[in-house]
């Protein structure tokens, strides 16, 4: 390295560097500029790297480094630029940190530094301070600054969970600021007067996750002119709904109690790109303006409110949108058709409203279409066959249950579904938006802001099963046509889709056997044909579904032994009830041409002592069904005790079995 030893630039980042921060940086001396972060270097930071006293910027973040800030980092008395965020770096906050006074940007979030930090003495150390991140560690603040401490003038502040209560009281001088985080803390109350009114020029404001309820003054428009995103989601926010300013991108206010309709003043923010109101109060009718108000809209999030009315058919200007969910509303009227336009739509939900009409061909040649819901509406007819072999080649996600559709099964639909076809086709991710951004320091070295990640969410639901997903793994491929009045044969033609997970078919007329070729879905973990009229015996080659942990064929007309060993030693005997044709060691009935079977278990049966309602909800997972279980009903303390030592060890029985990166029991959750 001798020919390098009068380097002033080394830029590092991103090339896949693992192991300890190399040795051979000691001889670097003029080193001025030197850059390592995005990469797997773990271990302590080296104590000879405090050496380099030349260094005006040093980043290491996004790495695996551990221990504590070395207290010899004072010697870098020229450092202007230090960026540690996203380590596993612990101890204290380092009050050699406030030696360097010549520090302009300083990133220490995502650590687990835990200690209390006196932001008087931070400010009056570090005077040229432009740029501190402070977020997601253990870190307390003390706020209360003095009226006398010379503040310096932030362009950037990041406190994110950082233990807040209130609004820090320095904000009032801070006229600079562009990006401010003070998102998950429990800052209560109302957002005070000042700092609405304060003449700072802020880009990006997150408010989110706190306990905040309001406004000193309601503000009819915010006097931040050039606003580009405001988070105010998860609070407790009342009344109306505050209004930002025309230059806003980007507006989140879900998860609050805001009430009234939506203000026509909202269509005037045509620079808007994700718009998210949902988990709110608001209700009347949605403004015609939301299908094309703006160009650039990619998520409208409205769901879980009480909308009423019609769907606005203006979404001709909508080529850019890729999620839309009106769910959980009172919606009536018609599809618009106008959403044939939005070429980049991927998920459209629907459910729970009331909307009249028959099913959306039309739909059929959205190219990126992954995830279609409509449950729980008043959709009615056959649905035909589509017009050509390509019809939702994206789709993943479909479901239409709880309406009036008749007919037979859309079985050639069931041969254009490509993307069900595939069996672990790709690596696990989830359907999302994901925006990164990076600060500039105005120097060279830009420190990377933690992405907005907007994961889609769905919940889906079966007879007596609600599942929710608050997050969508792109593996995940479901088709649940249940509760409505289908009829005619489960199509052969299904057997094709080998990569999907979840098929409920249940509470319809359906009629005639079950495909014996349904084994060749080998990736199925739950099957559910419940309340049909089927009839034949249950195809033994199902034996063979390893990954099926859910199984319900109630309420038909099967008849014969019920497939043995493997998964389906694990089905409870309520999977086969109402089928006074089946037999075998499940329901505790004997078949005639088989040699009587030991008793295994409980000498009655496998039944529970009670009957039981079933409620499931997924917060996530890769391909797995049951992630946690609340029971809704109660019982008495000594039956509750009974109840969860046998649903413990059945739950493990069932999958302990199974490949772990499978099915996964993540969670049990019982409410009485």
């Amino acid at each position: 390295m001798a020919k390098y030893s009068k380097l002033t630039y080394l830029g590092l980042s991103q090339v896949n560097l693992f192991g300890e921060i190399p040795s051979w940086l000691m001889n670097l001396t003029h080193l001025t500029h030197l850059y390592m972060s995005q990469n797997e270097l773990k271990g302590p930071i080296p104590y000879w790297l405090m050496n380099l006293s030349q260094l005006t910027q040093l980043s290491l973040s996004s790495n695996r480094l551990i221990g504590n800030i070395p207290s010899q980092i004072r010697n870098l008395m020229q450092l202007q630029v230090l960026a540690l965020g996203s380590n596993i770096l612990q101890g204290a906050f380092p009050i050699a940190l406030y030696d360097l006074e010549n520090l302009l940007a300083l990133d220490l979030a995502s650590n687990n530094l835990n200690s209390t930090v006196d932001m008087n003495m931070l400010f009056y150390k570090l005077r040229s301070l432009k740029f501190l991140i402070l977020s997601s560690n253990n870190l307390s603040l003390l706020t209360d600054t003095k009226v006398h401490t010379k503040f310096p003038k932030l362009s950037v502040l990041q406190l994110r969970s950082c233990n807040l209560i209130e609004f820090p009281n320095f904000l009032q001088n801070q006229d600079q600021l562009e990006i401010l985080d003070l998102s998950s803390n429990k800052i209560a109350g109302q957002i005070p007067g000042w700092f609405l009114n304060s003449s700072v020029v802020l880009l990006n404001l997150n408010l989110s996750n706190n306990l905040l309820t309001g406004f000193d003054q309601h503000p009819l428009s915010f006097s931040w002119t050039r606003l580009g995103s405001l988070d105010l989601s998860l609070n407790k926010f009342q009344g109306p709904l505050p209004v930002p300013p025309l230059s806003t991108w980007r507006y989140l206010a879900s998860y609050n109690n805001l009430t009234g309709e939506i203000p026509p003043a909202l269509c005037n923010l045509n620079q808007l790109e994700i718009l998210d109101l949902s988990h709110n109060n608001l209700s009347g009718k949605l403004p015609q303006c939301l299908g094309n108000f703006s160009h650039f809209l990619e998520l409208l999030n409205l769901k879980n409110n009480n909308f009423s009315g019609g769907i606005p058919e203006n979404f001709v200007n909508g080529e850019n949108l890729e999620m839309i969910n009106l769910s959980q509303n009172q919606l009536q009227g018609k599809i618009p058709r106008s959403l044939a336009s939005c070429t980049k739509l991927e998920f459209l939900d629907l459910g729970n409203n009331q909307i009249s009409d028959t099913f959306p061909s039309w739909l059929e040649t959205l190219p990126n279409l992954k995830v279609l819901i409509l449950q729980s509406n008043r959709l009615r007819g056959a649905i035909k066959e589509p017009e050509t072999n390509y019809a939702f080649p994206k789709l993943q996600i479909i479901d239409i249950s709880h309406n009036r559709f008749t007919g037979h099964l859309p079985s050639k639909y069931f041969q254009s579904w490509d993307a069900m076809k595939v069996v672990n086709g790709s690596s696990l991710t989830y359907m999302q938006d994901q925006v990164f951004g990076e600060l500039d320091t105005g120097i060279d070295e830009r420190i990377d802001l933690l992405p907005l990640i907007y994961g889609y969410s769905m919940q889906l639901s079966t007879k007596g099963i609600e599942l929710e997903y608050r997050r969508i793994s792109n593996l995940l491929t479901t088709i649940i046509f249940s509760s409505n009045k289908f009829e005619g044969q489960i199509p052969a033609s299904i057997a094709n889709l080998k990569g999907f997970h979840f098929l409920a078919l249940s509470n319809n007329n359906l009629k005639g056997s079950i495909p014996p070729s349904m084994a060749n879905l080998t990736e199925l973990e739950s099957l559910d044909l419940s309340n049909n009229k089927l009839s034949g015996q249950i195809p033994q080659q199902l034996e063979d579904l390893t990954f099926l942990s859910y199984f319900n064929v109630s309420n038909n007309h099967l008849t014969g032994r019920i497939p043995q060993g493997k998964q389906f030693d694990t089905f409870e005997s309520f999977s086969f009830d109402g089928n006074p044709g089946l037999c075998g060691k499940q329901i505790a009935k004997k078949c005639e041409d088989s040699q009587p079977s030991e008793k295994e278990g409980n000498p009655a049966g496998s039944k529970f002592p009670l009957e039981f309602g079933w409620k499931i909800v997924l917060t996530g997972f890769a391909s797995g069904i049951i992630a946690g279980v609340a029971l809704e009903h109660a019982f008495s303390p000594r039956i509750k005790v009974l109840f969860m030592k046998i649903f413990e060890r059945k739950l493990m029985n069932t999958f302990g079995r199974k490949r772990a990166h499978r099915s996964t029991i993540k969670g049990i959750s019982v409410t009485f």
